[in-house]
């Protein structure tokens, strides 16, 4: 029987890093297997703020991709300040960290490029797949954001094209997103970011979320929504670490050789990209309290990072009691990432603290769940995030309020470590595995095309 077709248009392709690429890189490894043959459209020259070679090897062979060029304005906002470089992966200065060429970026970024600042490739993509789409048999075609105007290439195909199959996948919110707030908008382009956001949601066959309360929000808005959440991929998952405790150490200086070595140390480790938005300024004084009064956690704790961290909260970090206790390995492969995930006792995720961020299931945590190890996560209250960790016992949700209660948890997490008893749980997860949940997008698009 042969394959059904679909066309993903796509920013994030490798060697991008980062979570926006691995959504469709997964559901693009385990289509076939479900009687769906996807093509890649995707830019021949983009900017990403991430590269990460070995997301590479999960490319499918023979995939066909295909490319067209991109013009993007980021390299112009970063000479007029470096700090721009941000924008590529949706980070801003916030608050008293703004200077006022931060403030001028954030305007122009959000006044003048609506949606965002690769619209430029939205009027020569439309042009190449209409041709595209007359020359080859196509079933589905997805959109995915962001950045949302590859949503806008999907709209315009559809309107030359009715009969165009098209699902909008949105792996974050457009105007719900905590940072839209932060855009400076005009009334003006604030009514203009709404209206394109409602045609895409009316227009679209189906729109995917990656939350429950996503696409609930979604369905108010218009939108014939379906939840497909992000998920581990089990190859990566059960995967042995290749590399030793010692090979790790010897990667980084003398004093995080000693630390990682030392076999009572109990981490808690952040992997990812950590910007000024979700930082857990409660967490850093919760741990500072418990260096300064407790000698014993203070002799075996270490503080993590595995990513991008914003420079303001390194600094932050850096003048408290926690300096001598924190492990700066910047960033690192997709491969090498999973292996510290794995190497620690307490795995740390957080959110946007506002209740419009409540649906926000940061992609990391899937492959948290993964590890079996415990989960400490910030965000708001009665988030997706909260109900995952409560179906799988993994961990806990705590408010960017909390103070005592953290305390209480890191203590009890300490003390079964201590003990030789650190929790490993591997309850309904199976539900998040990659192909499993490729499964799910396959019976959408078959229910898209008949």
């Amino acid at each position: 029987m042969e394959q059904k077709k679909i066309l993903i248009i796509t920013y994030y392709w490798p060697p991008a890093g980062g979570p926006g690429v691995q959504r469709w890189l997964k559901f693009a490894k385990y289509l076939p297997d479900f009687g769906w043959k996807p093509i890649i459209y995707t830019p021949e020259n983009p900017s990403y703020p991430l590269l990460d070679e070995s997301l590479v090897k999960d490319v499918p062979e023979n995939i066909e991709i295909v490319k067209t060029k991109i013009w993007e304005p980021y390299q112009l906002a970063e000479k007029l300040n470096k700090s721009n470089k941000k924008f590529k992966a949706g980070q801003f200065d916030v608050g008293k960290n703004q200077s006022w060429k931060s403030k001028l970026s954030i305007w122009v970024r959000g006044n003048f490029f609506i949606p965002d600042a690769r619209v430029f490739w939205v009027k020569p993509s439309v042009k190449f797949l209409e041709q595209y789409l007359k020359e080859h048999k196509i079933d589905v075609v997805v959109t995915s954001g962001p950045p949302h105007s590859l949503h806008l290439i999907g709209l315009q195909l559809k309107k030359k094209m009715p009969n165009l199959k098209w699902i909008a996948d949105f792996r974050d919110p457009w105007t719900e997103i905590s940072y839209y707030q932060h855009l400076k908008l005009t009334k003006s382009s604030d009514k203009k970011h709404r209206q394109l956001e409602s045609e895409v949601f009316k227009n679209a066959n189906v729109t995917l979320a990656t939350s429950y309360t996503d696409a609930e929000n979604f369905r108010k808005a218009g939108a014939n929504a379906v939840c497909i959440t992000n998920g581990f991929d089990e190859t990566d998952a059960s995967t042995p670490l290749s590399m030793t405790e010692s090979k790790i150490a010897k990667s980084q200086n003398s004093e995080i050789i000693a630390h990682k070595n030392r076999p009572q140390t109990f981490t808690l480790s952040y992997i990812g990209v950590l910007e000024q938005l979700r930082n857990p300024e409660n967490l850093w004084k919760a741990l500072d309290e418990l260096v300064k009064t407790n000698p014993d956690f203070a002799n075996s704790f270490a503080l993590k990072f595995a990513g991008r961290v914003d420079d303001k909260i390194l600094n932050s970090i850096e003048n408290s009691s926690l300096k001598k206790h924190v492990l700066n390995l910047g960033y690192l492969s997709h491969d090498k990432a999973i292996e510290e995930m794995q190497s620690s006792d307490l795995l740390l995720i957080t959110n946007f603290p506002n209740e419009s961020s409540k649906g926000i299931i940061p992609g990391k945590i899937f492959e948290y769940l993964a590890t079996g190890k415990q989960i400490l996560s910030f965000g708001p209250d009665q988030a997706d995030v909260s109900k995952i960790l409560e179906q799988t016992q993994a961990g806990k949700h705590f408010s960017y309020n909390d103070s005592e209660s953290i305390k209480k948890f890191i203590m009890e997490k300490f003390e079964l470590w201590k003990n030789g008893n650190s929790i490993k749980n591997t309850q309904n997860i199976e539900q998040f595995s990659r192909k499993n949940l490729t499964q799910q997008l396959a019976k959408v698009l078959d229910q898209t095309v008949h």
